[in-house]
């Protein structure tokens, strides 16, 4: 029997999406299409950037940013979502140069090791400080880094320690979904983490019933590791692109893979709420991706992962009017 021990079932999910940053300001323009898809979260992205995965140095919060990306955009992200009570999870994410994976940062010396360290406590204290004094309900202390997890553990143990005595919210890291399983550090945090990009069918245009039974396996394990931990299961990205193969490689972001089709974006969603949003032991999760400038963005010509102005955003619309 799932208890919980001291949390609590999750009776109000989180309907989040993924408020991703910009060159500029926003205003309640930019909220608008947030509030009507009933979402109740945003996360909000900060970047540090490096190199390469074996550079350790970590660049942030520079004037060559986008706003949106640095912590003066930071705080004008959330008071401006705040003030259309959408609450926020704070989630720093590093970006290697040329998109490579963020999860094989990996150093070739211990002196570089112990660089890296020093770059993303800087990097993750700075953020955790800045979400303890705005209230920030929700802190993700770093998303898909498994090499350097599973190098360093150590580190990563004491770094929680050290966010623990800044920040008082809740904690979450955001594991790839092919990584969740091996992460250390679950029962240090308050939700299990996952980037939910997990493969649920290989069809064309996947019905919902296939990636429903897609889902299968996968929700076994997770609704275990949920049990093993007694934590509330928390999607720190979902989402599927409206192309072709959706459910085969979600993960893929190639702008040259696939035809547009919207149907399999809204199969696959749906299949997602459908498998995981009444469960009690899910707490909800963030919509992969959503632009501030909506009007602009998204349609049914473009592939990518927003489901802005295209039949998904209806879906999530729906989904998230019940909780």
């Amino acid at each position: 029997m799932f208890s919980f021990g001291a949390c609590k079932p999750q009776t109000e999910k989180i309907n989040g999406v993924s408020f991703v940053a910009s060159k500029h300001e926003i205003d309640h323009t930019n909220i608008k299409p947030v509030v009507k898809v009933n979402a109740n979260y945003a996360a909000i992205m900060p970047f540090g950037f490096i190199e390469d995965i074996s550079h350790p140095d970590i660049i942030f919060n520079t004037d060559r940013q986008w706003f949106g990306e640095r912590k003066d955009g930071v705080i004008q992200y959330i008071k401006t979502l705040r003030k259309h009570n959408i609450k926020i999870m704070l989630k720093p994410q590093i970006w290697v140069w040329r998109g490579k994976y963020t999860g094989l940062i990996k150093m070739e010396s211990e002196a570089h090791w112990q660089l890296l360290e020093t770059a993303y406590s800087r990097f993750i204290l700075e953020y955790a400080q800045l979400a303890e004094t705005m209230k920030v309900p929700i802190f993700c202390i770093g998303t898909e880094l498994e090499k350097f997890i599973e190098n360093r553990p150590e580190y990563w143990k004491n770094l929680i320690l050290k966010i623990k005595a800044i920040y008082k919210g809740k904690l979450t890291y955001a594991a790839n979904w092919d990584e969740f399983k091996r992460t250390l550090f679950w029962d240090q945090l308050d939700f299990i983490g996952i980037d939910a990009y997990f493969p649920v069918s290989e069809a064309k245009t996947p019905t919902i019933e296939d990636c429903l039974k897609g889902w299968e396996p996968y929700k076994l394990v997770i609704k275990t590791m949920a049990e093993k931990y007694n934590k509330a299961v928390l999607f720190t990205e979902y989402g599927y692109r409206s192309v072709d193969y959706t459910g085969k490689e979600p993960w893929q972001t190639s702008r040259a893979s696939g035809g547009n089709n919207p149907l399999a974006q809204t199969n696959a969603m749906t299949a997602l709420y459908e498998t995981f949003w009444h469960e009690p032991w899910f707490a909800g999760g963030f919509v992969w991706k959503w632009f501030h400038n909506h009007t602009e963005v998204g349609g049914l010509e473009n592939n990518r992962f927003t489901p802005q102005n295209k039949p998904a955003e209806e879906v999530i619309r729906k989904q998230y009017q019940l909780q």
